[in-house]
């Protein structure tokens, strides 16, 4: 990136740009969430948080609020070592409108998600473990806790078009038309993908998602599940459970983990 500069006072993951430009992000004092760059940056570090590293894989999006495209991390970098100067602002086919690249091959999952879903601010692609290796099992998806109701309509969506890479537009809009109007869903041989109206919900969705395959491996053995949460107990769970504030202090939570995991951010780290 070309240039940062941070007023003083401590910088945390997530905070607020007095001013963006092509490859200039200048910062104020940080507080939560206050634009895309810092979303992204709190995003990732919530994500390793959660336990959804996978070296310098995964990545999470948010919709541009000017309509440009979408803000991510750069490519290379691990989730806990995303500052802002390693975040890109692209436009819908990929290309670099802020930051310094390059890119990920997979931008086309966000930019696809976008595009599809109006009612979605904010997209997570992750290597889950558990995600991972409950899939390969293709079995249903059981509430066996919380953590599994938001993704049950009545099973957690499956993505089985391919496992490989979506590197290709026509392979994230075939991705956008799976997930349909869910809140996440299974790659098997992948990964994940979950997205949200806002930050918070679509890396909680993540994490809860995860948790709810890590979950129900665990009861797998010696042959369970053999009891779950009835139809109406869910039905009843998704009208009222993961609130927006539920959500909101899971994220937080993520958020405080995070600094407490990987250190908080210093003007060394923002690139100042």
């Amino acid at each position: 990136m070309a240039g940062l500069s941070v007023d003083q006072g401590h910088y945390s993951a997530y905070g607020r740009s007095s001013r963006v430009d092509r490859g200039v992000i200048e910062e104020s004092r940080v507080v939560h969430g206050s634009t895309p760059a810092h979303e992204i940056v709190g995003a990732h570090r919530a994500l390793g948080a959660a336990g959804q590293a996978d070296m310098v894989w995964g990545h999470a999006a948010v919709r541009d609020p000017d309509g440009r495209g979408l803000w991510t991390k750069a490519a290379g970098w691990g989730m806990e070592e995303i500052t802002p100067a390693r975040v890109v602002l692209l436009s819908d086919d990929g290309e670099i409108l802020v930051g310094d690249g390059p890119r990920h091959i997979e931008f086309h999952i966000h930019a696809a998600l976008l595009r599809a879903r109006p009612d979605v601010g904010a997209t997570v692609h992750t290597h889950g473990e558990a995600a991972a290796a409950f899939a390969a099992l293709d079995v249903p998806l059981r509430p066996l806790s919380h953590d599994a109701v938001p993704f049950l309509a009545p099973d957690v969506v499956r993505f089985t078009a391919t496992s490989d890479l979506v590197a290709t537009r026509s392979l994230g809009d075939a991705l956008a038309d799976s997930l349909g109007g869910a809140n996440g869903c299974l790659i098997p041989g992948h990964g994940m993908v979950t997205v949200g109206p806002d930050i918070a919900t679509a890396v909680m969705h993540a994490a809860l998602l995860e948790r709810a395959c890590r979950i129900q491996l665990m009861a797998s053995v010696n042959g369970g599940p053999a009891v779950w949460s009835s139809e109406a107990d869910v039905a009843a769970k998704q009208r009222g459970l993961w609130s927006a504030t539920q959500l909101s202090a899971g994220y937080d939570y993520l958020l405080r983990k995070a600094d407490a995991q990987f250190g908080e951010l210093d003007r060394a780290d923002a690139g100042s």
